[in-house]
């Protein structure tokens, strides 16, 4: 696997202070620990958008398929293929809805929430490892900084 070197300690100066600039910086960045955190996970075999439906129904419960889809912004038949490969897995089951015969509602099994835990704890202590390498000073400035890329993505 070949590395890349990042640019010797750049300053910003007062193009990557601007709106624009910032986020021209910003952007790849953020893309690139996203995809790196998503490297570490329980099941390699597990897609990113099923990672996806899993975490949701940890964090929300059991959903219809049709409101998996919605929240995930995917067309219905595309979220049914990705929540028979979950069931086929055996890390969701399906089952009628209680007031409404005709609708299915998707849920987590134990291996199902195993793997998100597994996961997140992966996650978690790969970012940590990573975090434990900076200064104080690099952890308070990513600190002050979740909070403002929290407020930017519930925008």
């Amino acid at each position: 696997m070949e590395t890349v070197v990042p640019r010797p300690g750049r300053q910003p100066g007062k193009q990557q202070c601007r709106p624009a600039g910032l986020a021209a910086e910003l952007r790849p960045a953020l893309m690139r620990t996203v995809r790196r955190i998503r490297a570490e996970k329980a099941d390699a075999d597990l897609t990113e958008s099923q990672y996806s439906v899993l975490a949701l129904l940890d964090r929300e419960g059991p959903q219809s398929p049709r409101a998996l889809a919605a929240y995930e912004r995917v067309q219905p038949p595309s979220m049914t293929r990705t929540v028979a490969a979950l069931a086929d897995l055996g890390l969701v089951t399906r089952s009628e809805h209680p007031a409404d015969g005709r609708q299915v509602v998707v849920a987590l099994t134990a291996a199902g929430t195993a793997t998100i835990r597994e996961t997140r704890r992966r996650r978690d202590a790969w970012l940590a490892r990573r975090l434990a390498e900076l200064t104080p000073a690099e952890r308070e400035t990513l600190a002050a900084a979740s909070e403002i890329l929290r407020r930017i993505a519930a925008s």
